[in-house]
């Protein structure tokens, strides 16, 4: 198989001024991905390294750059999925680590669980070798201006923090032996009460992968998203639509079932790609042979 990879970073109306580092971003995690897998890295490898990619950078609502919940504090959330196993790991509510994404990857492996929460899954981070960071190594002044704009603001809604801000990333991949991997990282929404978990580390909704139907990865308003299972929804579509249609008839149901908005891209398992959102833009790179291509869809 043809290797095959395709990055999202959030599904949101982008301010122009912000369109740039957007398009820069997710270009450079397929550029610097894409070779590797090339070379013979595997899809999970390569969603993993490329969504670490992403996590660095502070344009984006993942790691370096998360927006602040409701008492000021960072919490993170990821998942990844292997398409050929259909094994998985799920993080959530974790704090003031530059790689949730490898956390969620390593509780892949764990004999016991697949899903760990809170300060259970920073215990399992530690004792694996993750180190807890200094918060002004994650805060980018930018979040924490926005944070003070909004934080006494009794009007504020989660709605209208989506309709403002998502930069959720995620990655989907299809390696040389033809097998699928999916994952999605996350800081949630602005001031999100404590605790808050959305569609991000779901299986199904924040991401999925299935090397006999497709994988995807999703962004936007969690809460609606789970609804319909958005991932697996636009999965289990591919086979018999395609993915660019699989892609857009998802998005149909998030809105008309789900009542929601946000964005996903995916893959078939013949590396044919798809993405879609009814957000006025998104930000998304993909593979194309040796070239990358990266823009912001505009809706």
């Amino acid at each position: 198989m043809e290797p095959k990879i395709i990055v999202h970073g959030g599904a949101w109306d982008i301010p122009d001024e912000h369109v740039s580092d957007h398009v820069k971003g997710v270009h450079h995690a397929v550029e610097t991905v894409a070779p590797l897998l090339r070379q013979g890295m595997t899809a999970l490898e390569a969603v993993e390294r490329a969504v670490n990619l992403l996590e660095e950078d502070p344009t984006f609502d993942a790691g370096r750059g998360a927006f602040l919940n409701a008492e000021g504090n960072i919490e993170l959330d990821a998942m990844i999925m292997d398409g050929e196993s259909l094994d998985f790991g799920c993080v959530a509510a974790m704090r003031n680590l530059l790689h949730p994404v490898s956390v969620a990857r390593k509780v892949m492996d764990s004999r016991d669980f697949r899903f760990l929460v809170g300060e259970g899954a920073m215990r399992f981070a530690m004792n694996n070798g993750f180190s807890e960071l200094p918060p002004e190594e994650l805060l980018t002044e930018r979040e924490l201006t926005f944070f003070h704009s909004i934080k006494n603001d009794q009007s504020f809604s989660q709605i209208e923090a989506f309709s403002g801000r998502s930069d959720t990333v995620g990655a989907v991949a299809l390696d040389e032996n033809g097998n699928l991997a999916c994952a999605t990282s996350t800081g949630g929404t602005p001031r999100k009460h404590p605790g808050r978990v959305g569609d991000s580390p779901v299986i199904g909704s924040g991401g999925y992968a299935d090397n006999e139907t497709g994988a995807a990865s999703s962004t936007g308003y969690g809460e609606t998203i789970m609804r319909v299972v958005l991932c697996k929804t636009a999965c289990d579509l591919i086979p018999d639509r395609g993915p660019a249609e699989a892609a857009n008839r998802a998005l149909e149901i998030l809105h008309r079932k789900g009542k929601g908005y946000g964005g996903l891209i995916c893959i078939s398992p013949e590396g044919n790609y798809g993405f879609a959102h009814n957000t006025p833009r998104m930000a998304y790179a993909l593979a194309q042979g040796h070239d990358v291509r990266a823009d912001i869809s505009v809706k």
